[in-house]
């Protein structure tokens, strides 16, 4: 086996957030895959160290929906911790009862050891099965309390630690073509002076010095920047702390032209250090 691979097998109990923490691990970079029998890992971690190292990031889920096929994991588990080309972490997601119970309820799903017993019954069936698994698992999560963007966090902390900045996509418009449907964020710059009625300014852009000097010269638009600015600098931290994987703040003036592309030229440098900040003029071009 060539190369050092990450695996971590994600296991635990039903209800307890396996689908979402995979979701979440994928959104972290790692390849994953859902319901692998354990029996398989080994020749597919092999299969993947030859991959030229395309890939070296697994998350792998395994749960008692594979059956007879899920009793051979803790064997695996310890025929993988004795490959040094490998580091291997298992994590066990846990809930207690009554939530579980709950998450059943709403969900109106079936319980993979129901079969026709009591949900209740189903679910402490299925934790004495996973004993054996809990007890070899190197981090135990208990997500009874936590909602998906908490877990989201968690998984982010203890895995990616080296994780990205959040990816911030700032995209200047004009009002006149539509708002970008993916905005998560609208601001309205038509209240400032439009440079298209100084002769001169008219056929440059935002990009263009005199135009970026003209509209940052009024104090309307160094007022506007400090209060955006600084709403910005407080929703970054919360949208990440809430699980956000990328974020899109659009600016807007009448053409997309000139004052929202030098509103948004502004926003960038200010934000460059704090996100993985990219730029895009959207309408820049039309009608110049």
């Amino acid at each position: 086996m060539s190369g050092r691979i990450e695996v971590l097998i994600v296991t635990g109990m039903s209800g307890a957030g396996k689908s979402v923490a995979m979701q979440s691990l994928e959104d972290l970079g790692y390849y994953c895959v859902d319901n692998l029998p354990p029996a398989l890992i080994p020749k597919f971690v092999e299969l993947v160290s030859q991959s030229s190292g395309q890939l070296h990031r697994l998350a792998l889920a395994c749960d008692l929906r594979g059956g007879d096929l899920f009793q051979p994991l803790v064997d695996t588990v310890h025929q993988l911790r004795s490959h040094s080309g490998l580091q291997l972490q298992v994590a066990f997601l846990d809930a207690d009862d009554e939530a579980l119970v709950r998450r059943y309820k709403e969900t109106r799903r079936r319980h993979p050891f129901e079969d026709g017993a009591r949900l209740l019954d189903s679910i402490q069936a299925e934790r004495q099965a996973l004993q054996k698994v809990r007890e070899e698992s190197d981090v135990i999560m208990d997500t009874s309390q936590w909602r998906p963007s908490r877990l989201k966090q968690e998984l982010a902390q203890r895995f990616a630690p080296q994780q990205r900045l959040l990816p911030v996509h700032i995209v200047s418009f004009g009002f006149k073509y539509g708002i970008p449907i993916d905005a998560d964020m609208v601001f309205d710059v038509r209240f400032l002076p439009n440079p298209h009625y100084i002769e001169q300014l008219r056929p440059l852009s935002g990009e263009d010095e005199p135009v970026y000097d003209y509209v940052l010269q009024w104090p309307a638009t160094r007022e506007f920047l400090q209060r955006a600015e600084g709403l910005i600098d407080f929703l970054i931290p919360q949208f990440i702390e809430e699980g956000k994987s990328h974020l899109v703040i659009a600016v807007g003036c009448t053409g997309g032209r000139h004052r929202s592309v030098a509103v948004s030229r502004h926003f960038l440098d200010h934000i460059r250090e704090k996100a993985d900040a990219h730029l895009i003029h959207r309408d820049s071009e039309r009608g110049g």
